[in-house]
């Protein structure tokens, strides 16, 4: 089974990047950018809006598609998750719903996080940060 999810790839203007911290499975204690899965008959805009403002309090304007990736999840599900370029229109950062925690971070320091696998890789590769 497939099921499509979607994901925020927000920097501010110092150039860092904005990360949550999992507080539920898949992916518990690791860090990634907000986002989830779609609900029925969702758009990957409304879709996107919504995780980020539950995960982290903002509100965001979506843009580009930065890239796709296929993840396997349990029980044979299979996540296709497409990551969107989003730019913060307003809100309160804080950490909520799916979230532990969140934070901005500088890509030199990525490397140094607990990452979602391949996270680094897939944002290098689709040219969102620096190689």
């Amino acid at each position: 089974m497939r099921v499509n999810c979607v994901g925020a790839i927000i920097m501010d203007a110092a150039g860092r990047l904005l990360l949550v911290k999992r507080g539920h499975p898949p992916g518990m204690g690791l860090w990634s950018v907000p986002g989830g899965r779609l609900e029925a008959g969702e758009s990957d805009e409304a879709g996107l809006r919504r995780e980020v403002l539950e995960e982290t309090g903002l509100r965001v304007e979506v843009g580009a598609l930065a890239g796709l990736v296929e993840r396997p999840g349990p029980g044979g599900v299979t996540y296709v998750i497409r990551d969107y370029l989003a730019t913060v229109t307003g809100g309160t950062a804080a950490a909520g719903d799916d979230a532990a925690e969140l934070r901005w971070c500088a890509p030199g320091d990525l490397a140094r996080l607990p990452l979602t696998e391949g996270l680094l890789d897939a944002l290098t590769g689709w040219g969102v940060l620096p190689a």
